[in-house]
């Protein structure tokens, strides 16, 4: 059973959250503390709203696996791939005409075509896992307890990892006998840091689930350009290291704050401007910065 947790304003660790934090304290302060600055609020709310062609790709691809996911978890039945494909491209462009573009608004490009950026990617990725051993293997083992799967649950993923406020949201959950499985989809490129990113699910499942390590399974599975899946095998000194980490780096963002109970930022200016440039491209924020 998933804990359930009481709003409070604590700073809560999340790897997104620290990702955005390393690559730029500026657009960390307008991504998590956008009402504290007065001036520009109203046009910070606009610019979080920019999505790219890469993050709607993988945003569009989440939804229609929770879809299909949701499906399968209803029937067995074979899946009709001409309606399957039918559907993703309504959705898929549904989705799309709903979006702005951040490379649109900063005028990289004049805009974005769905039939040659977005879909044929999007029809990949579905492809690739449709064709894949892993759903093979979930219509064979894993639909007896299909009642238990947790498919893009609502809410952040809030945890605890040794007392600390962290958010792990999972994509995919699913027991087979004793174990729990997590799925973690990706379009993008692979890293390292994904590998980094299963221990914070195994956390998770560990905290909400308490289950004993060697019997949670988390996987990222690549989608494109091929379907591929990476795991990694997990015992309670790698969580012990894993905690570590995870302490060192709320402290290091509770540095930027003036009020840490109340999670209250200390002045813009503490927070500065990356001195990297070519990352300013790939900021929803970059014309707050001058930087355009």
């Amino acid at each position: 059973m998933v804990r359930k947790f009481e709003y409070t304003d604590i700073l809560g660790w999340s790897h997104s959250r620290y990702n955005t934090f390393t690559r730029c304290k500026r657009q960390y302060y307008y991504q998590y503390y956008a009402k504290y600055d007065l001036d520009n609020m109203v046009k910070i709310a606009v610019l979080k709203k920019l999505t790219s062609v890469a993050l709607e790709i993988g945003n569009i691809s989440h939804k229609l696996l929770k879809t299909l996911l949701t499906r399968l978890r209803k029937t067995a039945d074979e899946i009709d791939r001409v309606r399957f494909f039918d559907y993703a491209e309504r959705k898929s462009k549904d989705i799309f005409r709903t979006k702005i573009f951040q490379e649109v608004y900063y005028r990289d490009k004049n805009r974005v075509d769905f039939e040659t950026e977005i879909y044929p990617y999007v029809n990949a990725a579905m492809d690739n896992l449709l064709e894949s051993d892993r759903l093979q293997w979930l219509f064979e083992e894993a639909l007896v307890e299909k009642d238990d799967w947790l498919i893009e649950p609502d809410g952040y993923g809030e945890c605890r990892i040794d007392s600390m406020k962290a958010y792990c949201k999972v994509d995919f959950l699913f027991p087979i006998g004793d174990e729990i499985y997590v799925i973690d989809w990706k379009t993008g490129k692979q890293s390292g840091k994904h590998l980094e990113q299963l221990k914070g699910y195994a956390a998770w499942v560990h905290f909400h689930y308490e289950k004993d390590w060697s019997l949670i399974k988390p996987v990222v599975a690549y989608l494109l350009p091929e379907y591929e899946e990476k795991s990694v095998t997990i015992n309670e000194f790698d969580i012990e290291d894993f905690t570590e980490k995870i302490r060192r780096e709320t402290e290091a963002m509770y540095e930027f704050l003036q009020e840490p109970e109340l999670n209250i930022p200390k002045e813009k200016e503490a927070f500065d401007m990356t001195e990297n440039l070519k990352l300013c491209k790939f900021c929803n924020f970059r014309e707050l910065c001058d930087r355009v």
